[in-house]
């Protein structure tokens, strides 16, 4: 029987695990520092950096997604990013990742958002394939920047 429920802080361990399990997925394994110390306290502490929601097949954890809210300033709503989507493989085709995207939907719509929006990497064909069978659609116009490590601490030093 599949079943989604909000993670808890005992979540922690298996919530690394699908993490590790993603990043090997998308060939980035190399770019996980995180450990559960600090998973545990950035999504559990005061206040919650995200939030978890879990896919369970009878007791078994098979998927997970993570998210967070932002804002949009056009619309004047949050909205609900999601960081990760995962299913074990073994799992995949069940449904699990579709009720995970449904139970997200509900929470944007429950909590007055605007909008459910996420990144895909552009050579995951099966995963993008899937999201527009559900409607999503790509933000082709849009390109995503990220300043991190030496040039974050480049970029904030310049601020003084």
């Amino acid at each position: 029987m599949r079943h989604i429920r909000f993670a808890t802080a005992q979540d922690t361990p298996q919530i690394l695990a699908f993490i590790k399990a993603l990043a090997e997925y998308e060939h980035l394994s190399h770019e996980v520092e995180v450990d559960e110390a600090r998973l545990r306290q950035t999504l559990f502490g005061t206040p919650p950096a995200a939030e978890v929601l879990l896919a369970l097949e009878d007791d078994t954890a098979v998927g997970f997604a993570l998210f967070f809210h932002n804002y949009s300033t056009f619309l004047g709503k949050r909205g609900i990013y999601l960081e990760d989507l995962f299913v074990k493989p073994e799992y995949r085709g069940r449904g699990h990742g579709k009720a995970l995207l449904a139970r997200l939907a509900a929470l944007a719509l429950e909590r007055g958002c605007g909008r459910l929006e996420w990144a895909v990497l552009d050579w995951n064909t099966p995963s993008i394939e899937f999201y527009k069978k559900l409607g999503a659609v790509p933000m082709s116009e849009w390109t995503i920047f990220r300043v991190t490590g030496q040039a974050l601490a480049d970029l904030a030093s310049s601020s003084t």
